[in-house]
């Protein structure tokens, strides 16, 4: 619940938006004003520190006054810093009170933050029915973080009934729409073959269009289809620069496979430093494959100083978080 919410406010105040003024001088001075777009901006720059010190607090009192004057997005956001304690003190029932203001007059974020506090019951008496309203409500407007919600519901049965042809759907909808989450999840339903027919090239196409938009799970995706040669010609040079792609943006299933095949030397020169890299980043990730895989490196000494107790150190680690193969390595090593 937290976390989603965290990432709409992200989304509101964090990531970057279209300069509403040529400087910082012109978005202060039509802040003051009175310009409501520009006060935003100016909370905005306040809250991501983008040429100003960091500063929550002043964040709030310009998204307030820009709030105050019925800007939507500011007062989706004042309801989530009411929400998390950034630059206010903590207090939901403010917070659902914003996000109503901003809901109805047809703000999709607000509308699927008050499905969230009616799904987890924070700030309100927990009603997953009412919840489940609002988020079709965000749906239904063409918010694609809704549609892909509801198809999360479904695939998982949360909430809904477990229904892979409706979560596919929801998925579709969001695909069509350009979100690359909404791209991934459909290309998975077409490679199980889980609410559609299954079809390999399908979930490549998908999977593709989410990849292009630099989406981790997608440029992953991309690398097993190529690895294994599924809905693509088989290729471990493609697979590797997909992997790539994900492993330098910190996802660690990539980041692990990229180690795999320098050990290997699959697509690539064989290098278990290079190998001893990528493992070691994401078994600090806490990613147990590769836990496993770092601790097999330093038991044999490749591209790294042979050493058993840093190698039973990973094994354990793997072990400990189910790796039925590390521990399996921890017995030959005599635990």
């Amino acid at each position: 619940m937290k976390t989603f919410l965290v990432s709409i406010l992200f989304a509101y105040l964090f990531a970057p938006s279209p300069a509403l003024a040529t400087s910082l001088d012109d978005t202060r001075r039509l802040a003051t004003q009175g310009d409501a777009k520009s006060q935003f901006e100016l909370a905005r720059r306040y809250m991501t520190g983008k040429g100003v010190e960091r500063d929550p607090t002043q964040a709030a009192t310009w998204c307030r006054k820009s709030a105050d004057q019925g800007y939507t997005k500011a007062q989706t956001a004042l309801g989530h810093m009411y929400l998390t304690g950034q630059g206010l003190p903590k207090d939901p029932e403010q917070a659902l009170e914003w996000f109503r203001k901003a809901a109805a007059k047809g703000e999709t974020k607000a509308q699927i933050s008050i499905a969230m506090m009616y799904f987890s019951g924070h700030g309100v008496e927990q009603n997953e029915q009412e919840g489940l309203q609002w988020m079709r409500k965000a749906a239904n407007a063409g918010d694609t973080q809704a549609m892909v919600t509801l198809g999360n519901m479904y695939l998982n049965g949360r909430v809904l009934e477990q229904d892979y042809a409706q979560a596919a759907s929801w998925f579709r909808r969001a695909a069509e729409k350009g979100d690359a989450v909404g791209q991934h999840q459909l290309g998975l339903r077409y490679f199980w073959g889980k609410g559609v027919r299954k079809n390999h090239a399908e979930s490549v196409k998908w999977h593709r269009k989410a990849a292009g938009q630099g989406y981790p799970p997608a440029q992953f995706s991309m690398g097993l289809r190529f690895a294994k040669g599924q809905g693509v010609s088989k290729s471990y040079s493609e697979a590797a620069r997909w992997y790539r792609k994900a492993a330098k943006e910190n996802y660690p299933p990539a980041q692990n496979n990229l180690a795999l095949m320098y050990r290997k030397g699959q697509g690539m020169k064989q290098d278990y430093t290079e190998a001893a890299k990528w493992y070691r980043k994401a078994a600090r990730a806490n990613y147990p494959p590769a836990q496993y895989g770092l601790g097999k490196l330093y038991r044999d000494g490749q591209g790294v100083p042979k050493d058993t107790d840093e190698a039973r150190k990973w094994f354990r680690k793997a072990a400990d978080a189910g790796h039925k193969n590390a521990k399996k390595a921890l017995e030959e090593l005599g635990n």
